[in-house]
């Protein structure tokens, strides 16, 4: 599996391909391009020293929900109203729960940086998953790893709440590579872990995208039905780990998903 970062250096930000301990920068800045084999190698560094961006820029960021059971679950258990119902009927319909996350970055972050809680909320909680980055025409080219930050309460009091239960400041993060599945076909591994301040564990857990409702590729499908989404735009795909009810993420909690093949993306909450 071929695997991609963004780095910032002394020439600017620059795409990398990752050869072991070490990353052979290339003399440009376009992350598909350099999936497709695009430009030649600029310098060389150790991954350990670069200070890592995003691995894309996403003009958009979408979201797939109920895509497992788990997270079906758990909606039905947060909702307060009868409108329940809509996730038990999402998950076993051929249609998927699709929503806009972010546009233009404004509310995504790369890792290391600091994903944020709303500040009317009182239960908010970390949702790793498995992110598809697509090209032209929409066809998945990339994962990553993304997390969609959630305000449970918040869509929990009615689910046309999502959007502010699901966009703010610093509600989602990606990275830290790109990486190019061998075969696609490949269930991944997902873990989560979470840490206070002062490094005790808070809640670890892990799950596979071999149980997921849909195919990647067939939330993709979906996602661009009569829909243009540009290229090097993201899709989650949804989360199968959901932390317990009493749970909420707090400032300097640390958020670590790891996915077998790509990396670990962490991000701490801000104060």
């Amino acid at each position: 599996m071929i695997r991609y970062v963004r780095a910032l250096t002394d020439a600017g930000p620059r795409v990398g391909r990752i050869d072991g301990e070490s990353v052979e920068l290339l003399d440009h800045d376009d992350p598909l391009a350099a999936i497709r084999g695009e430009g030649a190698v600029e310098a060389s560094a150790l991954l350990a020293s670069l200070t890592l961006l995003a691995p894309v820029e996403a003009p958009e960021i979408w979201c797939a929900g109920v895509t497992y059971e788990r997270s079906r679950d758990a909606r039905l258990e947060e909702a307060e109203t009868e409108a329940r119902d809509v996730y038990a009927l999402v998950y076993d319909a051929d249609r998927p729960e699709l929503f806009m996350k972010d546009a233009a970055m404004r509310r995504t972050v790369g890792p290391g940086s600091e994903i944020r809680v709303r500040a009317d909320s009182r239960w908010t909680v970390p949702e790793p998953e498995l992110a598809l980055v697509l090209g032209e025409g929409g066809a998945p080219v990339a994962v990553t790893i993304g997390n969609d930050v959630s305000s449970r309460d918040i869509e929990g009091a009615n689910p046309l709440y999502i959007p502010q239960a699901k966009i703010f400041a610093g509600a989602c993060a990606i990275g830290p590579a790109l990486a190019v599945p061998d075969d696609w076909d490949t269930p991944f591994t997902i873990r989560l872990r979470i840490t206070g301040g002062d490094g005790e564990a808070l809640f670890t857990g892990e799950t596979s995208t071999a149980k997921m409702r849909r195919t990647p590729r067939e939330l993709a499908d979906w996602l661009t039905r009569d829909n243009p989404v540009p290229p090097g735009s993201v899709l989650l795909t949804g989360t199968g780990l959901v932390p317990p009810d009493d749970y909420t993420l707090e400032p300097r909690h640390v958020v670590e998903i790891e996915i077998e093949g790509i990396g670990v993306l962490t991000n701490t909450v801000a104060s």
